[in-house]
């Protein structure tokens, strides 16, 4: 399979994850500045809306969504348990938590990569991003991951977005639980594997 990818962008989540899952692939850089691939193909040309990530399974059909790419290819692989059985109560906890991640977090830190927002619609997002992000340090507590001792594909979009904090100039050390917990997370080796490939770190 492919998996189209910007580097730091929303796409390092399941970067990871098909690291995690051990799963074959070929990541390809589509930058989402250029929107040109390594070979100078137009990005626009394999995916019509443009961003990442976008999935490319070897039988040519795709999935576009960050959440529902990830938990394609937690299924894939269930002996590793990067998400519970579907149809699970937990499950349902599981994409709780990729919907929270997408629609409280990853979404809020888009007016300040650019654009037209003004500096007082930006204040009042980013101190209502700010109590999103606190009130995942307090569910934190007492735990490793989300979901609990686990490591599940929740945690590979919470580390790629939260990992945006301080590109925009925004101070997380006061959230000592989710602080400990990217250091965690960015300590496993399927993390270390994706970020090399994406040239994230050496």
């Amino acid at each position: 399979m492919k998996l189209y990818y910007s580097p730091g962008a929303c796409s390092m989540s399941p970067h990871i994850v098909l690291h995690e899952a051990g799963l074959a692939h070929e990541a390809i850089a589509a930058p989402t500045k250029t929107h040109k691939l390594p070979d100078g193909t137009d990005y626009y040309t394999i995916n019509p809306l443009g961003y990442v990530p976008f999935l490319v399974l070897d039988d040519g059909r795709t999935l576009r969504e960050g959440p529902a790419i990830v938990q394609y290819l937690a299924d894939q692989v269930p002996d590793k348990h990067l998400a519970p059985p579907a149809g699970s109560f937990e499950r349902y906890q599981l994409q709780e938590w990729l919907t929270f991640i997408g629609t409280e977090l990853h979404k809020s830190f888009g007016p300040f990569f650019g654009g037209p927002a003004n500096d007082e619609y930006k204040a009042v997002v980013k101190e209502r991003l700010m109590s999103r992000l606190a009130f995942v340090d307090a569910q934190l507590a007492g735990k490793d991951y989300l979901m609990g001792a686990q490591f599940t594909v929740a945690d590979a979009y919470l580390f790629t977005v939260s990992g945006w904090a301080p590109h925009v100039g925004f101070d997380l050390s006061h959230l000592k639980h989710l602080t400990a917990y990217r250091a965690r997370v960015a300590a496993r080796p399927a993390v270390i594997a994706a970020m090399k490939a994406e040239g994230l770190i050496k």
